[in-house]
């Protein structure tokens, strides 16, 4: 899988866990192996232009994705297209301010932000309260193996 992580941002986000995140999510969404990902850590003048833009919102936000080839998540039966995901854009500087009210570290504000990012490329919504726990739900069980793995513990057995 093929992950670019650019940080325009300035704030120095680890970019290798970042892309590792990355991966990982999309290796569990069952994408296949030639998929493509670009994701811009950009500063909040950036991020309220690209949602004004798109969103047709005022003032900057946490995250945004743009979806490219509408790529979904592989079934054990099937093999998943190959493709370009799409793109992402994710301000540190937002997910900083955030963290506190949500009590836990920018870095994992960040890190939230970027599962996110990536399943709404894959689709996945949240405007309907159906829609919501099922992407909240799979969001947090997508950052508790994460956590897990990081941590040397085996996800399928916890």
């Amino acid at each position: 899988m093929n992950v670019d992580i650019l940080d325009e941002s300035g704030t120095g986000a680890d970019v290798v866990a970042l892309t590792l995140l990355s991966r990982f999510v999309m290796r569990r969404m069952r994408l296949h192996p030639a998929t493509e990902l670009t994701v811009r850590l950009v500063e909040p003048g950036t991020i309220a232009t690209l949602n004004q833009q798109w969103m047709g919102k005022s003032g900057p936000t946490d995250v945004l994705s743009f979806p490219m080839d509408e790529l979904t998540p592989g079934r054990d039966d099937e093999d998943a297209p190959e493709g370009y995901l799409g793109d992402i854009a994710l301000c540190p500087q937002v997910a900083a301010q955030q963290a506190p009210a949500a009590g836990h570290t920018t870095s994992d504000e960040i890190e939230l932000l970027l599962v996110h990012g990536i399943l709404h490329l894959l689709g996945y919504d949240h405007a309907e309260p159906e829609e919501h726990a099922e992407m909240f739900g799979l969001q947090g069980r997508l950052l508790l193996e994460w956590q897990r793995a990081g941590l040397g513990i085996d996800p399928e057995n916890p």
